[in-house]
């Protein structure tokens, strides 16, 4: 152990280095996304792929660490992307964070990793999405302000629109909306909630807001290399 301690020392002074501040916060985001989607993701696929499907247990394995491993990537791979953003418009607007930086790195990030490609529609990705989309909306409706009385939906009868649907759409225009919706709606629901955490952290569910403090505010937090690499400060 005393041979590894001048190295420690080495890593120690780099890290607590003010000069290398900025990438190693890019490197504790995503150590923090890849532990923290590992945490959540791997004891609720335990429990539902044992209990509702079937197969050997190597194939329940297999899928056990395919959707602990894809909840993990995204949550590193968005972090790492919307640090790097906001530094990267910081650095723009001269050294100063402007309230905007956030809408636009959460959706710069949310784009490219929940709402672009070919696993942007899977089901892990959906249930990550939708899960942020409705803590936006509750959030929001903290904010707004709303009138009186009962706000549920009604009036829910539909009538025909010569095929088109509701909006009267044709079919060139519907397979638009199709193709980019998923995007749009995973983008701006990411867009939304880092703008929230950023501005106004009170109105996000305390697990939601719980989880954004480990990930993107203790990636900027350490005292030493076990709080860096390990243990968050």
């Amino acid at each position: 152990m005393d041979s590894l301690k001048p190295l420690q020392e080495q890593l120690e002074k780099v890290i607590l280095d003010p000069r290398y501040h900025d990438p190693l916060v890019l490197v504790k985001a995503i150590r923090n996304g890849l532990v923290y989607g590992t945490k959540v993701r791997f004891p609720h696929a335990l429990v539902m792929v044992f209990l509702f499907r079937s197969g050997t247990l190597r194939e329940k394995l297999w899928l056990i660490f395919k959707a602990t491993r894809q909840h993990a990537m995204n949550l590193a791979k968005f972090a790492l992307l919307y640090k790097s953003s906001m530094l990267a418009l910081k650095s723009l607007n001269g050294g100063k964070e402007e309230s905007v930086h956030t809408f636009l790195a959460g959706l710069f990030g949310g784009y490219w990793v929940f709402g672009h490609g070919r696993s942007a529609r899977s089901s892990v990705n959906q249930q990550i999405v939708i899960y942020v989309f409705a803590r936006v909306a509750l959030a929001l409706a903290k904010l707004a302000v709303q009138p009186p009385g009962d706000n549920s939906l009604i009036g829910g009868s539909y009538g025909g629109h010569g095929g088109k649907g509701w909006l009267g759409l044709n079919e060139k225009q519907l397979d638009l909306v199709r193709r980019n919706s998923w995007p749009v709606f995973a983008s701006v629901s990411w867009a939304s909630v880092m703008w929230l955490f950023r501005h106004y952290p009170e109105t996000l569910q305390p697990s939601l807001r719980s989880s954004m403090t480990y990930i993107y505010d203790n990636a900027e937090k350490w005292e030493d290399a076990r709080s860096f690499l390990w243990h968050n400060k």
